[in-house]
């Protein structure tokens, strides 16, 4: 019998919640190894993780004989190998798109506010700063989901746009970010938290969330 996949994530990193959102929806058992971001001056700097993943970034997916780090690169891979449900359209405009709209919050938003660059900032700047860097991409992601969005990113299927635009929400909720001004963005937001892959994978329902923030 196969190994069961190793997921190395920390609870409310944003990036692990889309591969949870991933495993949940694909019905894939896995084991959660939990790295505390915080504690120990940061538990992904150890020897051992940084073996694991020498970005010292979670997640990290031991799977098939490999370790995988990069959400999107775990998420293509378990759709190439575990092709249902599917979270990239079979249409090549559709799944440009989906694509785009990943990029767009993995590389455009989520970066900017991350642990490590508001370290950088100082305390006093870090929250007008992942405020302006969410703002400034949801400004860009609200006129593009409203062409696109069907009951979600992009039509009527949960596609892995989708699997990225949860947790970046309640990064922007953390960040207290006024939402009010993105209601495509919301409504889609609401719909997904109705589906059950996207509730067994929220950060107060990991092995690792503190018992305060447990739902």
């Amino acid at each position: 019998m196969p190994a069961r996949p190793v997921l190395y994530s920390y609870f409310r990193s944003s990036c692990t919640w889309r591969v949870r959102i991933a495993l949940a929806l694909k019905g894939i058992d896995y084991e959660t190894v939990p790295v505390n971001l915080i504690k120990d001056g940061g538990q992904q700097f150890s020897k051992e993780f940084q073996t694991l993943n020498p970005m010292k970034q979670v997640p990290a997916l031991k799977i098939d004989g490999i370790t995988i780090g990069q959400s999107l690169a775990i998420i293509e891979y378990l759709e190439e190998t575990r092709p249902t449900p599917r979270l990239l359209p079979q249409d090549p405009q559709k799944k440009a798109i989906v694509r785009m709209i990943s990029d767009l919050i993995a590389s455009g938003i989520q970066p900017l506010q991350n642990l490590s660059v508001l370290k950088q900032v100082g305390e006093e700047k870090q929250l007008p700063w992942a405020q302006a860097a969410i703002t400034s991409g949801f400004n860009a992601l609200e006129q593009i989901l409203r062409s696109t969005a069907g009951k979600y990113c992009v039509g009527d299927e949960v596609s892995m746009a989708d699997l990225c635009l949860v947790p970046q929400v309640a990064n922007a909720e953390r960040f207290k970010v006024d939402l009010s001004h993105y209601p495509t963005i919301c409504q889609i937001n609401k719909a997904l938290l109705a589906l059950e892959a996207f509730q067994v994978s929220h950060p107060s329902r990991q092995p690792d969330t503190p018992a305060e923030l447990r739902a």
